[in-house]
């Protein structure tokens, strides 16, 4: 064993198996003493992502824990180290393309999300030349300190349901990358989106979204219906999307809302911070894009209300908040479903001689997407969001989901 190696091995075992910050000290201590262990330092650090996956997580879900849990340096460092593992797994994966089953798209997107992420947040080691302004630098024994941090976490994480093992991936073109999938209509619900997000008129942003959960529901049956058409091997996969603080119950209802529109399932995991999605890709693809946008546009409704509340002299931020995004997610999930439905009776409509074709190929994945997510979760247990008793909250949030209304409906009564 090289003196580096021993370098290493030393500040693990003085600092990864502790809890103590006098470990961590000492484990900095002895890398920032030794320059020679900073590559041998690395090496380890990509066992530890490499493993992570093989624990079923994957790119998003580690930076995402990461940001959750510690800081800005140590979301640079998981990044580097993220994008080094995936750089040497793809080159093994090209060496013995039989032996290895592809990544699925969604990996492959995640990295390029997180490369991105790199290249405007690179961190500026202790030794390497400053990178100028804006580039945070840091010293030896905090950078080292920093490294250990994340080892900490890496090496903690628990055993993840794995996602897409079983999922048929697309078809791959001539070049050995994925086929495109039609992304003219993802990018008009995109464009839809942005527009409700930018907008400074509640009633057009509602609208605009209304808009955009038709055509997600359109993509998602013309999905279903070529599917059912070319008997395609197709089935439910799955996805993790971030639930994070504050408000996150509230959170994690308006995702499941907007899931259950979009013919998916979600299960939320307190603990880690993020829901699974279970779904046809399509629809997962929609209820990442809606989810997205409908927080910002609750996140800017609500602040617009708090605003005006607190003009009247109250002070109760916090449940105010609470309540009104409650209310949000309840009334807004309505909404979702009335545009979803209206979309399928019109497609029926369409379909002419093909009457009755639809709604058994929807049915058939309802069935396959039930039956995968408790097959990936058969211990689920349902919770009850607290702190939901501000009435002025309830009625704000449900005023904010209902400017647009499409077709009428009862109101929305008190808790």
């Amino acid at each position: 064993m090289s003196s580096t190696s021993t370098t290493v091995e030393r500040a693990f075992g003085a600092a990864l198996y502790a809890d103590s910050d006098a470990a961590l000290d000492t484990g900095a201590s002895l890398l920032a003493a030794d320059p020679a262990s900073d590559a041998e330092l690395a090496r380890r650090g990509e066992e530890f992502v490499a493993a992570a996956w093989r624990r079923g997580w994957q790119p998003a879900d580690v930076v995402r824990i990461v940001r959750r849990e510690l800081g800005d340096v140590h979301e640079r460092l998981v990044a580097e180290l993220v994008l080094a593992e995936a750089g040497r797994d793809q080159a093994s994966r090209d060496r013995a393309p039989r032996d290895r089953t592809p990544r699925s798209p969604r990996w492959t997107a995640q990295l390029e999300e997180i490369d991105k992420f790199g290249k405007f947040n690179k961190l500026d080691k202790p030794t390497e030349p400053d990178a100028g302004a804006g580039t945070p630098r840091t010293d030896r024994f905090s950078y080292a300190t920093a490294t250990l941090e994340l080892y900490r976490l890496l090496l903690r994480l628990p055993s993840l349901e794995p996602l897409d093992e079983h999922v048929p991936h697309p078809p791959r073109a001539s070049g050995g990358t994925a086929a495109p999938r039609d992304t003219r209509m993802l990018t008009r619900i995109r464009a839809l989106l942005a527009k409700a997000e930018a907008t400074g008129f509640p009633e057009e942003a509602e609208a605009l979204s209304a808009k955009a959960q038709e055509l997600m529901a359109r993509h998602s049956i013309d999905e279903a219906l070529l599917a059912a058409r070319t008997h395609a091997k197709d089935a439910p996969g799955a996805c993790r999307i971030g639930v994070d603080p504050p408000y996150e119950t509230a959170k994690a209802v308006l995702l499941d809302a907007v899931a259950g529109a979009n013919r998916c399932r979600a299960v939320w995991n307190e603990a880690l911070g993020f829901s699974t999605v279970v779904g046809f890709e399509a629809d997962l693809e929609a209820v990442e894009l809606l989810y997205t946008s409908l927080l910002v546009q609750a996140t800017a409704a609500m602040t617009k209300a708090e605003a005006a509340q607190r003009a009247g002299g109250r002070k109760r931020t916090k449940s105010f908040r609470q309540s009104f995004l409650a209310a949000y997610a309840h009334r807004i999930g309505d909404r979702l479903a009335d545009a979803a439905d209206g979309q399928v009776f019109a497609t029926e409509g369409e379909l002419g001689t093909a009457e009755g074709e639809l709604l058994p190929v929807l049915a058939a994945r309802d069935v396959a997407v039930t039956d995968e997510t408790e097959r990936m979760f058969p211990d689920t247990v349902t919770t009850r969001m607290r702190g939901v008793t501000d009435a002025a909250g309830w009625q704000e949030g449900a005023a904010a989901a209902d400017r647009a209304q499409v077709r009428a409906r009862p109101p929305l009564t008190r808790p």
